[in-house]
């Protein structure tokens, strides 16, 4: 397993070379000049010049690009253009609220998506099952924004039981950050749920037909413990694979969400990054969201050695 690891973690390099490079293209190809949005559309030629090679934008795209690189691999993500600060500070500012954000919804979409997908394979083509279909139907199709409103609306505007945006970080308010949390983790956690539920529910219906389910089943076994304890966890590898990589989505940053409920996260700070061409931001945001996928993508194939010891690695 460590031989495996290691092996993983080396393949991680040419992975983020190739993320990098891709960043660097899509970020210069990008309409629109950072010079311009930050002295505006009144600046003389002069000001713009000398703002450009300040920046080091007035070199040419390769000389650019190879200094960026080199700075990269010494673990420099260069220095913000609108936050005057370093771009490693500028994610990991951000990074708090976006963390506890995704816990909240991914611990969500788990307590109501596994038990919803197990009772609906469960009472397979009944009421019950076609009620859970809705159910993630509507948690898969219903836009974030629009729920987050409807939310705050209720439980902000005329309950008054939380904030109706912002957030405060641990350090101030201690567990208090919960109340700036749990409206939009509620939103993500339902819209997690419907995609957990119907994966929980296809995986289930095939493993409810295998054999050995109908031989525990002849054993006289309770039901529950045949449910979870034989069909659930033989049952797990997709629905961890999906809960995986939802994870790792909603660590990269829900911006939407996050723009909604004013929260500081990683995903704010990248749509405000595009939004005034802060070159190295954008950047640094996508190399960023490539780390942590890599890394979820690494822990959910070890889980599927725990899962199935069939499972081996070399």
């Amino acid at each position: 397993m460590f031989k495996y690891i290691l092996k993983r973690l080396l393949s991680f390099i040419p992975v983020i070379i190739i993320v990098s490079i891709m960043a660097f293209l899509i970020t210069h190809l990008m309409p629109g000049d950072p010079v311009r949005v930050i002295l505006g559309n009144f600046a003389s030629e002069e000001q713009v010049l000398n703002l450009k090679n300040q920046l080091g934008l007035n070199k040419p795209l390769y000389e650019q690009f190879v200094l960026w690189i080199f700075k990269i691999a010494k673990g420099d993500f260069g220095k913000s253009i609108f936050l005057n600060i370093p771009v490693k500070d500028a994610i990991l500012n951000r990074v708090e609220p976006t963390f506890l954000l995704a816990l909240i919804g991914q611990s969500i979409g788990l307590f109501i998506g596994i038990p919803l997908g197990v009772i609906a394979a469960v009472k397979h083509k009944t009421i019950v099952d076609q009620s859970a279909i809705t159910i993630s139907l509507i948690g898969v199709s219903i836009p974030s924004f629009w729920l987050s409103l409807i939310l705050i609306l209720i439980f902000s505007v005329q309950l008054r039981w939380f904030p109706v945006c912002g957030y405060k970080p641990i350090s101030e308010v201690g567990f208090g950050v919960f109340r700036y949390l749990t409206l939009p983790g509620i939103t993500l956690g339902f819209m997690q749920s419907g995609i957990i539920s119907r994966m929980t529910r296809s995986s289930m219906l095939d493993v409810l037909r295998q054999d050995y389910i109908t031989t525990a089943r002849n054993k006289g076994l309770i039901e529950i413990l045949v449910i979870y304890r034989h069909a659930l966890k033989n049952a797990l590898i997709p629905i961890i694979t999906v809960i995986g990589f939802s994870f790792a989505v909603l660590l990269g940053g829900t911006w939407i969400v996050e723009t909604v409920f004013n929260i500081p996260g990683t995903g704010s700070l990248a749509i405000n990054a595009i939004m005034k061409r802060d070159y190295p931001v954008i950047q640094g945001s996508m190399i960023f969201v490539a780390i942590i996928y890599l890394c979820i993508n690494l822990l959910i194939d070890i889980c599927y050695a725990f899962l199935n010891p069939k499972v081996k690695y070399k």
